[in-house]
């Protein structure tokens, strides 16, 4: 019996020996070599999408500032916060900042450090937004496909104009939901949720509507 468990001690000792040569020889995961470069056609269109993306969530935009009435622009949540006007006029003058990244001259007289305070004019405010709109849809629509690969070192090894863009998006729908928020917190809701609420009644048709 003590012959046969010195057996299957010397046996168990050989396998984990054998296992742990193995492995020591095997090349470890970080060893391995890199993937070969992705030469596949990407999957999405980040020009056309930015654009109409960020056309869409202007015009979301423009539509709270139209709903809005002109004594609430000066309104803000808190002390330290933004107004109403200071954030619609943020929102305008990024899009001249981020842009400002990759080259993209603001129009003349652009004044980014006095913008944001330069007016709570309802209309006036309307206008911006139009402006830098299509300001930005003009830049993006001038931009070659290529030039989204276009490095920019200023901002980073690998950084590009793409990246400029994606931040633009990015930036874009964070302060749609600031705006909502601050719209529903003053009991006003945001015009295209009203839109799609009246569209949802009228297809259950008019007895849904009582």
């Amino acid at each position: 019996m003590k012959s046969l468990t010195l057996s299957i001690l010397a046996c168990a000792l050989l396998a984990a020996t054998t296992a742990v040569t193995q492995a020591a020889t095997q090349p470890t995961q970080s060893a391995q070599p890199a993937q070969s470069e992705d030469k596949t056609a990407p999957s999405y269109d980040m020009k056309a999408q930015a654009a109409l993306d960020l056309d869409a969530v202007n015009k979301k935009v423009i539509s709270l500032a139209q709903v809005l009435p002109p004594d609430k622009y000066t309104w803000r949540p808190t002390p330290d916060s933004r107004s109403f006007a200071e954030v619609f006029l943020h929102v305008s003058g990024e899009r001249y900042f981020i842009l400002g990244l990759m080259g993209a001259a603001p129009p003349p007289g652009f004044d980014g450090k006095s913008y944001e305070k330069s007016t709570t004019d309802k209309a006036k405010i309307i206008d911006e937004l139009t402006k830098s709109g299509d300001y930005t849809q003009k830049t993006i629509q001038g931009m070659a496909n290529a030039d989204y690969a276009k490095l920019l070192p200023k901002l980073g090894p690998q950084a590009n104009e793409g990246d400029v863009i994606y931040i633009l998006v990015a930036d874009a729908h964070e302060h749609l939901g600031q705006l909502v928020a601050y719209a529903r917190v003053n009991g006003i809701v945001p015009p295209w949720t009203v839109a799609a609420a009246k569209a949802a009644a009228e297809k259950k048709g008019p007895d849904a509507q009582k």
